[in-house]
């Protein structure tokens, strides 16, 4: 199952990869952007199928049928390489992470301790942060090393196929639902709640500002302190050493601290170090407060989530699939910052995903007050 959250964070070298696109293919800001964004579309149009279907067939059929195309989507650059190409690649990738995605953590719920969900949360979290992480630094190093950026994606190819049978081969009890009580009818009824709908605009936010981020820290970093493309790639690294630092941090303190509170800790610390970020006179304080920024927003994500299935585990299916269906805001944000960037500024469009953070710095205010 780690192996598993390992290959969801592929989807995370969307971010790296957009700076060396824009390079190779002379891109405007706005043009690049579609980038993150044929990644991310699909977890709006498959999420809430996809929880559908895997009703029917299991969540661990699902759940190596979305690692098996992702590896599948990381040979193309390999066969073809022009923008239109990269494209199709990040369209395979983002339809094969959304099938990855639904699955995952409802399998993840069967395997662990249901007290102890929101701490395995966080934990698969960090294991996602470990492959963001290295990312960047395999992409900046072999593109220094190689001349190629685009090795990076054989060694996601190999990973992704030994995951699979490394799946495939290991025992799982799911819990079953009996075919034709998971709908699209059922998914969406769920929007009714408006606890359900605070917490699916906090995901769909909280993913927007961290691909957002993601796609736009390089070039942000190149172009206001003046160094390469490939140096400024390192500084990605920073961001998701502390969402790696973070999460497994979060996995131990959520044994203690309640989930509401926590989320507002770590929701206002982001916002304070963005803020700070943006407006960094140096490069050493932007390292810093990029860092920081990592930190807090490394367990907004599986908390909303773990909070969300723990408000209804029954309906854990039709739950997980509106909650990924949300991670289009990965779709959403980065494509609105290229538009402000192009028309009114780099620093300007910066200010979007701190926009985005604030509305979850209100939310886990909301969560506070709630039990549990």
């Amino acid at each position: 199952m780690l192996l598993a959250f390992f290959v969801m964070g592929f989807v995370d070298i969307v971010g790296v990869s957009t700076g060396f696109v824009k390079k190779d293919f002379s891109l405007t800001d706005d043009i690049a952007q579609l980038v993150p964004a044929m990644a991310f579309l699909w977890f709006f149009l498959l999420s809430v199928p996809v929880s559908v279907i895997q009703a029917r067939y299991g969540k661990r059929v699902i759940l190596n049928i979305g690692m098996l195309l992702t590896g599948t989507a990381m040979v193309i650059p390999f066969v073809f390489y022009s923008f239109p190409a990269m494209l199709i690649t990040f369209l395979l990738l983002g339809i094969g992470n959304t099938i990855v995605q639904v699955p995952i953590n409802p399998l993840l719920h069967d395997v662990v301790p249901g007290e102890k969900y929101t701490s395995y949360m966080s934990l698969s979290q960090f294991i996602k942060a470990i492959s963001s992480l290295v990312g960047p630094i395999i992409t900046a190093w072999v593109a220094l090393q190689f001349g190629d950026w685009r090795l990076v994606f054989a060694v996601y190819a190999v990973t992704s196929a030994l995951a699979v049978i490394w799946l495939g081969f290991t025992p799982i009890q799911e819990s079953k639902l009996e075919v034709g009580t998971v709908s699209f009818a059922s998914a969406f009824r769920m929007l009714k709640d408006p606890f359900v709908i605070l917490l699916v605009g906090g995901i769909f936010l909280s993913v927007g500002a961290e691909v957002g981020l993601n796609s736009n820290i390089a070039n942000f970093i190149n172009i206001t302190f003046n160094i390469s493309l490939e140096e400024a790639s390192f500084v990605i690294s920073y961001y998701y050493t502390a969402l790696m630092i973070g999460r497994f941090a979060g996995a131990l303190l959520l044994n203690w601290f309640k989930p509401g509170i926590f989320l507002f800790i770590s929701s206002m610390i982001a916002v304070v170090s963005l803020a700070t970020f943006i407006n960094a006179p140096d490069l050493v304080v932007a390292k810093m407060a990029i860092f920081i920024t990592g930190l807090g927003s490394a367990n907004i994500f599986p908390v909303l989530f773990a909070i969300n299935i723990n408000h209804n585990p029954e309906r854990a299916n039709e739950l997980s699939g509106l909650m990924i269906m949300s991670v289009v805001g990965g779709a959403i944000v980065p494509p609105l910052m290229g538009v402000v960037s192009v028309n009114v500024g780099l620093v300007a469009c910066m200010y979007i995903p701190l926009i985005c953070l604030l509305y979850v710095l209100g939310v886990s205010g909301r969560l506070m007050f709630k039990k549990g």
